[in-house]
């Protein structure tokens, strides 16, 4: 029986990993991953938690049969931990490949002897081996006794999305005359690549629609929409594919925004959810997408996207655009963001951009505000030019760092954009190391379904 299945690893385990692999000495060298699990949709996704290099000579020695092995107590040690974490069990050694590897028949026989008592010991959790080559990976995932599989995806999160296989693939994909232009610069696979990518757009009011019509004209293939707004008239100058008639019907602005991308790519598949994405029932739709663009500008919005980025590894982008104004109404600061949030690369709430007070008054009804002297805010100013700058540099990231066309040796940076000044301001974003949200130690990351997402009940 085949199962779908993908791993995640933030850059910075991956590059530990890979030293601690190949160092240089053309040896062998061995590890253990230590991996949260998600379940939706058919599609299994390992996220690595823990990583646990093994020392050589003590925790990696010579083999009885192979060439080198785990030590018994090692392995013990992690399939025990493993087990108490609600962890996927995942032991790693090399080979000497480059874009091409696999395990060795010796390698296939230990796991047949091994795998079946390791499955008992981590009572229904998964356990699994990879072999890494210096650009390659092959996985042999025991998912129960009688499930057996190998992993389709292999995905390193950092500034860049690296993906892993086993072998090359082909460069090939859609040959579609639309796309022609796009083709000549990341090809035919980087243009099946984006038609097999799973996008989540929250919030498809002003920004969030010119999102949604970039990624539709890059030909990505699957949207999920998550806004519970209706276009009102006030939005017509901002809302792209939305005119007046939607706004005397009320029409749910996330079939605008469905209505635009099907105008620009007939094939895609849309998914509409007309709810706030802070409700668990929504926020679980979005575990298995492979990019999160937040385009809504509520704090709860922030807070889900933000775990979820943590939690399932998923890389994504906070956007928006602010006008501020001094106490006589003259511009104080016309500005657009492009924040660019990655796993183990800090987070929103290590950069004070979740703001608790707003929270609580987000959680409150219109009444019980007024009643605790909160008021009704006025809307805030919003231009359609100053979010497009926002959604052009998000999108335009998420192209180069999703098919991997720039280096990932660069920072993760936060853009802000100060229009009346003429400034440009590149942000390192901060990283808190006791982050209860964000670092590796914390509780959140890299759990998966094993902890609860801070949404409401519905």
């Amino acid at each position: 029986m085949k199962k779908k299945c993908r791993i995640r690893i933030a850059q910075e385990h991956f590059d530990t990993l890979h030293r601690h692999l190949f160092p240089g000495d053309n040896d062998e060298h061995g590890a253990v991953l230590l991996a949260g699990i998600s379940q939706t949709n058919g599609q299994l996704t390992l996220l690595v938690r823990e990583l646990h290099l093994a020392v050589d000579g003590v925790d990696y020695t010579e083999g009885k049969i192979g060439y080198r092995a785990l030590n018994p107590s090692f392995i013990h040690r992690l399939i025990t931990r493993a087990r108490d974490e609600k962890l996927v069990y995942l032991a790693v050694h090399n080979h000497f490949g480059d874009y091409q590897v696999d395990f060795s028949q010796i390698d296939l026989d230990s796991h047949e002897r091994g795998y079946p008592a390791l499955l008992q010991i981590s009572r229904g959790l998964p356990v699994g081996a990879l072999v890494f080559g210096r650009r390659s990976v092959a996985a042999d995932l025991w998912v129960s006794r009688n499930v057996r599989t190998r992993v389709d995806d292999f995905v390193v999160v950092g500034r860049t999305i690296q993906r892993l296989e086993s072998k090359p693939g082909s460069d090939s994909g859609g040959n579609s005359v639309i796309h022609d232009r796009q083709v000549r610069m990341f090809g035919k696979s980087g243009q099946l690549r984006l038609s097999q990518t799973k996008v989540a757009v929250i919030g498809v009011g002003g920004l969030g629609s010119l999102v949604a019509e970039y990624l539709a004209r890059l030909g990505i293939g699957h949207f999920i929409l998550v806004d519970n707004d209706a276009v009102e008239e006030t939005n017509l100058s901002r809302i792209v594919g939305a005119f007046a008639a939607d706004a005397r019907k009320g029409t749910p602005k996330v079939k605008v925004a469905k209505r635009l991308i099907r105008g620009a790519n007939k094939n895609a598949k849309v998914t509409l959810i007309p709810d706030d994405v802070a409700k668990e029932s929504v926020a679980k739709k979005l575990v298995d997408c492979d990019y999160l663009f937040l385009a809504a500008d509520s704090m709860r919005a922030r807070l889900v996207f933000n775990a979820l980025v943590h939690q399932y590894l998923i890389p994504g982008v906070q956007l928006g655009s602010k006008i501020r104004q001094n106490p006589d109404g003259t511009l104080a600061d016309v500005m657009s963001a492009n924040r660019p949030v990655r796993p183990g690369y800090g987070c929103l709430w290590c950069n004070q951009l979740i703001d608790t007070t707003a929270l609580a008054k987000e959680a409150k009804s219109d009444e019980e505000r007024k009643a605790q002297e909160y008021g009704v805010e006025e809307p805030n100013p919003s231009v359609i030019s100053l979010n497009a700058i926002a959604a052009a540099h998000g999108v335009n990231d998420f192209l180069l760092d999703y098919l991997g066309l720039r280096d990932n040796t660069g920072q993760v940076l936060y853009e802000h954009f100060h229009c009346l000044s003429q400034k440009r301001d590149l942000v390192q974003p901060r990283k808190d190391s006791n982050c209860s949200e964000c670092s590796y130690q914390g509780f959140r990351f890299g759990r998966g379904d094993s902890v609860e997402l801070p949404c409401i009940s519905g």
